[in-house]
């Protein structure tokens, strides 16, 4: 136990990075938080730490250690708090990684209902439309959306994510509005160039199920859904949109929906988690919360209804 102790004394070093810091937040002397990482260099034979006036790094030994000994800590937090078996297991760190747009309108506004209910729990949220990697970069969970292709992941479907082309209603008055998936060839069309489908090709399923590809061409093309959004609404395009992401522009006349009798193929927006790994009681409350959030109609799709009942 006291090699675990001073293997979470030393991973608390790098997450705050100080000494001091760390000690403060184990309620721990300094003097005393030095010795036992003295004491835990000496017992493995290697030095973890560079130290200098103004910073540590980890040495690539410490890289090391923190990447293998970081789940011996969880899976240890796991034990105690399944032990405990009360609303208090649900402490320490959660480190969350969400794609950028999502988590800002739709995350974001939640946090403050989650941490009340969890006064023991602290948070660390990733924003970012990169993929990243879960055990080597010490994520808890991850959300995502769209198909998901890593066996090694287990996911939680949060709900489904419907796909609608949109544009401006001043570009389909300078330019006509598509009647079949065939007119968007004649088309600008905006175009993400991230997509793991060619993005180049939409393919569209009318009322009896029969499919259509549509080989597209256009001037803009991003990795970025924002730039996609903004240039569908400055007039430059027809694009291919997540129902969350432009549910208040569809809501605000800012976009309008084209060839609605036609339906994308839909895929899903994901809590996933490694497999190498126990699940602890804060990611399945996160989980949990955002289940009951989202519910079976997320709130986009409800706003979009309420829409169109008033029509």
């Amino acid at each position: 136990m006291d090699h675990l102790g001073d293997l979470n004394l030393f991973l608390r070093v790098l997450d705050l990075g100080s000494i001091s810091a760390a000690a403060r937040s184990l309620d721990l002397s300094v003097a005393v938080a030095s010795q036992r990482l003295k004491r835990l260099e000496r017992g493995l034979g290697v030095r973890l730490l560079h130290r200098t006036t103004r910073q540590l790094q980890p040495t690539p030994e410490g890289v090391a250690l923190a990447d293998q000994g970081r789940h011996l800590v969880e899976e240890l937090d796991v034990l105690t708090s399944s032990l405990a078996n009360n609303a208090k297991s649900i402490a320490g760190t959660l480190r969350v990684t969400i794609p950028a747009s999502f988590g800002r309108q739709y995350i974001s506004p939640l946090l403050p209902q989650f941490m009340a209910r969890h006064p023991r729990l602290r948070l660390d949220i990733d924003l970012s439309d990169q993929m990243r990697d879960l055990v080597s970069e010490g994520l808890d969970l991850a959300l995502r959306i769209g198909a998901l292709k890593d066996s090694e992941l287990v996911a939680t479907r949060l709900a489904a994510n419907r796909r609608v082309l949109c544009a401006s209603p001043d570009y389909l008055r300078r330019h006509g509005t598509p009647k079949k998936p065939e007119d968007l060839a004649k088309h600008e069309c905006l175009l993400m160039s991230s997509h793991r489908e060619s993005p180049n090709v939409w393919k569209l399923r009318d009322p009896e199920g029969k499919e259509t590809d549509v080989r597209l061409q256009g001037r803009v093309r991003s990795n970025l859904g924002e730039v996609i959004r903004d240039a569908a609404i400055g007039g430059l395009g027809i694009a291919l949109h997540s129902t969350w992401h432009v549910c208040e522009d569809l809501r605000a006349g800012r976009l309008k929906v084209v060839l609605p009798d036609y339906q994308l193929p839909d895929s899903g927006i994901y809590a996933v988690m490694s497999q190498r790994r126990m699940v602890l009681p804060r990611v399945r409350a996160f989980v949990e919360f955002l289940s009951q959030q989202f519910g079976k109609t997320p709130p986009w799709e409800r706003y979009l209804a309420e829409k169109s009942s008033k029509k």
